[in-house]
C-alpha cells in the first residue's frame, strides 16, 4: 500500500507530532489523538487504515481503543506501542483482541517505519487474497459480456470511457437477465478503484425499513434491535465502488437521503449526529423505465437527473441474436471444466433452435440452459434433446412466454410498454386462476419476480 490513512493515538504531544510529521512526509494521510475518546471519535467518522496506539492513554486502557477499532473494522491493522518493557502481558493481551505487532519505547522512528511497512504490506497482500478468491469463485465471470455484435461492442465502448472517469454516476437500463451487475463490475475492475472494494446491494431484495440502515448505517441503540455500531455499505465501499440494483424499488423518502450521499459524498449513520465522508462511486441499476417513474410520481426527479450522467442501456438477447451460438460455445467451455466434460459442439438441429428461441430471459437464461445441456449430454456434441422443451416447441420459439395473448386494439398503441406488462400478467394470472407457480412458469420467469411484479403492478393473484 503506498498511501494509507493512519491514525496515531499518543498522549504525548511531542511524539504524537513528531510520529506524524514522519509520515506524512512519506506520503500517507495522518489524523491524531491525545486521548481514547478522540480516537473512538475518528475511528468511527473516519476510513483508517492503521493505527499506532499507545498502551495507557489519559482517559483508558489502549486496549479499550483496540477493541473499539476491531469493532468498527475488523480488518484495520493496529501497532501497540508500550513503555513497560519487563512486563509482557499487556502486549500479549493485545496481540490476542487482534494487534498487528507493538513496539517498546523509547524506539529508534526506523524501527516505527519497518513496522508500519510490514503491517500495510500484510494488509495489501490480504486484500490481494481476497481478490484472487473473488475472481476463482466466478464473481467476475468475463463470458456474459462477450459478444462481436454492433450492440456489444458499443456497450464496451462506452464501459471503458466511463471507467475512466474518476466518480462519474452510472446508470444500467435493460431487461432481467442482460447482465447489468456484470456491467457494473467490469466498470469497477477497468477504473483505477479497481483493488478497492465493490459493493453490490440488491434494493429490491431488502425490506424498505432496514434499506437506509444497510445503506449508511446505524449507530449502536438507534433503534431497537440495533445492538452494535454498524457500519453501511457506502461507508464500506470508502475509495470503491457501490451497486446500487433495482434502484426503482427505492422508497421515495429514502431518494433525498441517497441524492445528498451522492452530491456530498457526506452521510450520517441512523442516530449519529457525526457527518461521515467518503469517496465512492456509484452505479445504479433497473430493468423499468426510470423517466416514466418521474412523470408518475414515483421516482425523484433531481435523483433521476443525478443518476443518469451516464446511461448504458443493455441490448436484450434476441436482438443481438449473433452473439447466441458464441455464447453457447464458452458456456459449453466452461462446464466443461466444471463437470468434465468434453462436449466440441453443437449440432446443427440443436442451433437453430437457439438461434430461433426468444430468449426472454437473457444470457442468464442461455446460461443456464447450457449448463443443463452439458450436464444430460452423454456424448460430444449438443443435441436438441438436451435443451429444454420450450426451445423446442414450435410456440415457444415464436413466442417468449406461453399464455394467452393480448387481445390487439386500436386503443393498444396509447400504452407504454409497463402498461402492457401489466395487463399481461394479469391476463396470465386469470388463465392459471391465480397459480403463481404457472402463471410464472408460463411467463417464463421465477416465482419471487412473479410476486415483485404483481406488488409493483397492484395486481390480484
Amino acid at each position: 500500500m503506498d498511501s494509507a490513512r493512519m491514525l496515531i493515538v499518543e498522549d504525548n504531544a511531542d511524539l504524537c507530532h513528531t510520529l506524524a510529521e514522519v509520515f506524512r512526509k512519506s506520503g500517507h494521510k495522518v489524523v491524531t489523538a491525545l486521548n481514547g475518546a478522540e480516537a473512538q471519535r475518528l475511528l468511527k467518522t473516519s476510513a483508517i487504515d492503521l493505527v499506532l496506539l499507545d498502551l495507557r492513554l489519559p482517559d483508558m486502557l489502549g486496549i479499550k481503543v483496540l477493541e473499539f477499532a476491531k469493532e468498527v473494522d475488523p480488518e484495520i491493522m493496529v501497532i501497540m506501542m508500550t513503555a513497560v518493557a519487563n512486563d509482557p502481558r499487556p502486549a500479549v493481551e493485545a496481540m490476542k483482541v487482534g494487534a498487528f505487532d507493538y513496539l517498546t519505547k523509547p524506539f529508534e522512528l526506523d524501527e516505527v517505519k519497518l513496522v508500519v511497512a510490514k503491517a500495510l504490506e500484510t494488509a495489501g497482500l490480504k486484500r490481494e487474497v481476497s481478490r484472487l478468491k473473488q475472481q476463482q469463485r466466478g464473481q467476475f465471470p468475463e463470458t456474459e459480456l462477450f459478444g462481436d455484435s454492433a450492440p456489444m461492442q458499443e456497450i464496451k465502448n462506452l464501459i471503458k470511457i466511463v471507467s475512466d472517469t474518476p466518480r462519474t454516476s452510472v446508470l444500467i437500463q435493460g431487461e432481467s437477465g442482460t447482465g447489468k451487475e456484470l456491467v457494473a463490475k467490469t466498470i469497477h475492475q477497468w477504473s483505477a478503484r479497481q483493488d478497492k472494494p465493490f459493493v453490490p446491494i440488491n434494493c429490491g431484495a431488502i425490506p424498505e425499513n432496514l434499506l437506509e440502515s444497510e445503506l449508511f448505517g446505524h449507530e449502536k441503540g438507534a433503534f431497537t434491535d440495533a445492538k452494535a455500531l454498524k457500519k453501511g455499505m457506502f461507508e464500506l465501499a470508502d475509495t470503491g465502488t457501490v451497486f446500487l440494483d433495482e434502484i426503482s424499488s427505492m422508497r421515495p423518502a429514502l431518494q433525498p437521503k441517497l441524492l445528498r450521499a451522492l452530491e456530498t459524498q457526506i452521510f450520517r449513520r441512523i442516530g449519529g449526529t457525526a457527518d461521515i465522508q467518503v469517496d465512492v462511486r456509484l452505479v445504479a441499476a433497473t430493468n423499468r423505465d426510470l423517466g416514466e417513474m418521474v412523470k408518475l410520481g414515483e421516482f425523484r426527479e433531481d435523483l433521476y437527473y443525478r443518476l443518469k450522467v451516464m446511461v448504458i442501456v443493455l441490448p436484450p438477447l434476441r436482438e443481438r441474436i449473433e452473439d447466441v451460438l458464441p455464447l453457447a460455445q464458452l458456456f459449453i467451455e466452461k462446464n466443461n471444466r466444471e463437470f468434465n466434460k468434453n462436449i466440441t459442439g453443437i449440432a446443427d438441429d440443436a442451433e437453430a433452435l437457439l438461434r430461433e428461441y426468444q430468449w426472454p430471459g437473457n444470457v442468464r437464461e442461455l446460461k443456464n440452459v447450457i449448463e443443463r445441456g452439458v450436464i444430460l449430454c452423454q456424448g460430444n456434441q449438443l443435441k436438441p434433446e438436451h435443451l429444454p422443451m420450450e426451445l423446442r416447441d414450435e410456440k415457444s420459439r415464436h413466442a417468449a412466454v406461453i399464455a394467452a395473448p393480448i387481445t390487439a386494439t386500436d386503443d393498444d398503441a396509447s400504452l407504454s410498454l409497463e402498461q402492457m406488462e401489466k395487463v399481461h400478467i394479469q391476463n396470465v394470472l386469470n388463465k392459471f386462476k391465480g397459480n403463481k407457480s404457472r402463471a410464472a412458469k408460463a411467463l417464463n420467469i421465477s416465482r419471487s419476480t412473479l410476486r415483485e411484479k404483481m406488488r409493483l403492478y397492484e395486481l390480484a393473484g
